[in-house]
């Protein structure tokens, strides 16, 4: 038993301290867009590029209007909102076409209509910028066959959007007015192809905290941030709130065509954009944007359970296999220096250590308490129920079942990219 927590040990604090030791040496690599350096207009050789902002929604009458609103009021000067009404059910479509007819009677040069305006205005009258954004909504009856809701939303936006870039957002998320400014002014610096903000979480219940905290642990761990400007690596990345794609590489990869049945339609188009050799960057952003993901640790653990067989490829020997090392990497550290004797504790104290340190780290960019450590093996035994979960009931339902309609396995799987 002597050997077996020595050897458990050493690979456990092998894999926390390596990976702390790698991030420590990245993630002062990946830019913060929010830092004043970034408080600029963007250059590129034709101007300021026109942007078209793609906004899917399916029964979001409680954000929606925010949402949009907070778009409205980008102080930047070339763009449009797309919005899509993907065959709601509540007061989505209604509201999104009331703005429409509001926003159409109104000008710039009007006083401001809400609060919202007033940021706009600043940046008007800083940089001399006065052009209105249009705003068009699209609405779907009917889903085609061979199709999610959600890709099909972005996909037949896209397919009428004029920018040079596209920004493919989420209805729920929130936008400040400097928000697009700033990421397009380094995309275009860099230059870049592919653009990932990461959003603020807006957390207010200890169990949206504690479970988003290893959330983020096990998305650094597994995705390398730092990583994915370099071309020689596999790492990608992508976020459903915020990825600005220039529109040339978007066709290129394949369009939302592509990805017709991808439930990770956001990170597979990062992965798409990186395998095809184009030149992909994420940044973080401050509150520049932001989202409340879900309410409470349950709501996590549901929103969760569609996604995680899919990320291993609805495959059940993979998803069991990754169940088990899931459970050992990050109980093991807690349940070895509580079993083990003597000098063999000291590996698992290692890897309590880094992983401690990776909860420091998140805490200087997020608004977790590094002490939601001493909560990692509880939401470490939420995510092995999460993603066991998502395996039974899929398998169960042959399927899944997304904002109300059915999507069978085997076209899951087809679709897999």
């Amino acid at each position: 038993m002597t050997y077996f927590h020595w050897i458990a040990g050493i690979i456990l604090a092998l894999a926390w301290a390596s990976r702390i030791v790698d991030a420590a040496i990245g993630m002062p690599s990946v830019a913060d867009v929010s830092r004043p350096e970034w408080d600029r207009n963007p250059v590129s050789p034709t101007g300021n590029p026109r942007v078209s902002i793609i906004v899917p929604a399916r029964n979001e009458e409680e954000t929606i209007e925010s949402g949009l609103k907070a778009l409205r009021a980008l102080d930047y000067e070339n763009y449009e909102i797309i919005a899509v009404d993907d065959r709601s059910t509540d007061r989505t479509g209604e509201i999104m076409d009331r703005l429409e007819q509001e926003w159409g009677d109104k000008k710039w040069g009007a006083p401001p209509f809400d609060k919202l305006r007033a940021g706009f205005l600043a940046g008007v009258a800083r940089s001399g910028r006065g052009m209105t954004p249009s705003f068009r909504v699209i609405h779907h009856r009917e889903l085609p066959s061979g199709w999610l809701g959600k890709t099909h939303a972005m996909w037949s936006a896209a397919n009428e959007a004029a920018g040079d870039w596209l920004l493919f957002t989420d209805a729920d998320v929130l936008f400040k007015p400097d928000s697009l400014r700033r990421a397009l002014a380094y995309a275009e610096a860099e230059p870049a192809d592919h653009v990932v903000l990461f959003p603020r979480m807006i957390m207010k219940q200890p169990g949206e905290y504690m479970m988003i905290a290893f959330f983020q642990t096990m998305f650094m761990f597994g995705h390398r941030p730092w990583k994915v400007a370099d071309p020689s690596t596999d790492d990608h990345m992508g976020v459903g709130a915020f990825n600005l794609v220039r529109r040339r590489v978007y066709e290129a990869v394949g369009t939302y065509a592509a990805l017709r049945m991808e439930v990770l339609d956001d990170m597979k188009l990062g992965k798409l954009v990186k395998n095809n050799g184009f030149r992909q960057r994420n940044v973080f952003g401050a509150d520049l944007i932001s989202i409340r993901w879900a309410r409470g640790a349950m709501g996590i653990v549901n929103n969760l359970t569609k996604n995680f067989f899919a990320i291993l490829s609805y495959q059940s020997w993979r998803t069991l296999l990754s169940a088990f090392a899931l459970a050992f990497l990050n109980l093991g550290p807690f349940l070895g220096v509580w079993l083990a004797h003597g000098w063999a504790r000291l590996p698992y104290a290692i890897a309590l250590a880094s992983m401690f340190l990776i909860y420091l780290g998140i805490s200087r960019r997020s608004a977790v308490p590094p002490y939601y450590f001493l909560l990692h093996p509880v939401s470490s035994a939420l995510f092995v129920y999460t993603l066991l979960r998502s395996m039974f009931l899929t398998l169960w339902n042959d399927g899944i079942v997304w904002r109300g309609t059915k999507y069978r396995l085997e076209e899951l799987r087809k679709g897999l990219v």
